[in-house]
């Protein structure tokens, strides 16, 4: 075993263990009493708000140059190969290195953890996401993978073209995947992140809509990397701010992952996905020439087999006309999820010397009570 290898497994806990400490501190967007939409959230207003969803983190923050880490997030805690979910993609705009999307196009199914990394580590991922599912046991027949890695480009702080994210960081973080409350902000995926010219990075939301209504829950999380003319609860924020697109060189990606326990098909999930993307439109974002955001969207309500004697699947689905109030929720859970990934980041330093401010939640706030969003 080279010294190498034996540091990044002595360092991988370290970072996972750094970051969750350091998200427990901080504010999200509710506790300022700031409140986006209508519904109400799930328990924990995260992703994992859906039943078996789990979410982990690898954050890798090393000497002045790297910032740089890995998201898993997993549907359901069962071999995700063998029991693939409903799933579907939406591109936004499609400048960016999304693996996996033609599989999931033309079958609709997910068979393994969703992955975000850097644009440069997708490859990487890929493969760590390859060994992880061959590695499982039920799995040993299998000849052909379709991993799902999504990415957005850290290179302002983080030393990219190092390609510091090993396999080992990938299978940490879908091995460190729990449930419950999710770490935002300067964490995984989005330690390197920059969002409207403010630090940007992992945020997540969740709603939980009434009984009268089916009683399903859509969480979303985010990788916020991306630029355009901030808005919060409609306040042109990044306009009073003095940092919006075209002004200043502001550009980038933005994943979105979207999970539901409603019993929904490919079809009505890419609808889903589609409604994703408004609530990253609510927010300012403006999808530009270079920016890679993709939104995907996986139900947890059944799983469909790999194998199988029975010719047919056979499940209850969710009407179009019963659908609608899912779209709202998706578009709710994907504006608070990126606003929550700004209140939860903090200003970072890194390669070349290059810093990118936090958000000045205070100055934002005090914009916010004058136009009366804060309730």
């Amino acid at each position: 075993m080279t010294f190498f290898y034996k540091l990044t497994l002595l360092t991988i806990p370290f970072f996972f263990v750094y970051s969750s400490l350091m998200a427990q501190s901080v504010k999200r967007t509710r506790d300022y009493g700031i409140k986006l939409g209508v519904l109400p959230t799930g328990q924990n207003n995260a992703i994992t708000d859906v039943p078996g969803v789990r979410v982990g983190h690898v954050t890798i923050r090393q000497g002045t140059t790297i910032r740089t880490g890995v998201t898993a997030i997993l549907p359901h805690t069962g071999n995700l190969f063998q029991q693939k979910s409903p799933a579907a993609i939406y591109i936004g705009n499609g400048f960016g290195k999304l693996t996996g999307y033609s599989q999931i196009d033309e079958l609709g199914t997910l068979e393994t953890p969703i992955v975000l990394t850097n644009t440069l580590s997708v490859p990487t991922a890929a493969d760590a996401v390859i060994d992880y599912t061959l590695s499982q046991k039920g799995n040993e027949e299998v000849r052909s993978v379709n991993t799902v890695v999504g990415e957005t480009n850290d290179g302002f702080l983080n030393d990219i073209r190092g390609r510091h994210v090993t396999k080992q960081h990938v299978l940490e973080a879908i091995r460190a995947a729990k449930t419950g409350p999710v770490e935002e902000g300067n964490v995984g995926a989005g330690t390197g992140t920059v969002c409207f010219g403010f630090k940007g990075g992992i945020g997540t939301a969740s709603r939980k809509l009434p009984t009268s209504l089916g009683g399903y829950t859509v969480g979303a999380l985010v990788q916020t990397n991306f630029g355009g003319v901030l808005q919060i609860g409609g306040v042109p924020v990044g306009v009073a701010l003095g940092k919006y697109s075209f002004k200043e060189k502001l550009d980038g990606s933005c994943m979105m992952v979207i999970l539901t326990d409603a019993p929904l098909d490919a079809r009505n999930l890419k609808r889903l996905a589609k409604r994703a993307f408004m609530g990253l439109a609510q927010t300012g974002g403006i999808a530009s020439n270079g920016s890679g955001d993709y939104v995907i969207a996986v139900s947890t309500a059944y799983q469909i087999p790999h194998e199988t004697t029975n010719s047919f699947d056979e499940m209850k689905l969710l009407r179009n006309d019963n659908v609608s109030p899912l779209f709202m929720a998706a578009i709710e859970a994907t504006e608070e999820a990126i606003i929550n990934s700004l209140f939860a980041a903090q200003t970072m330093s890194g390669d070349q010397g290059h810093q990118i401010e936090q958000l000045p939640v205070d100055k934002v706030v005090e914009l916010l009570k004058k136009a009366g969003q804060v309730r």
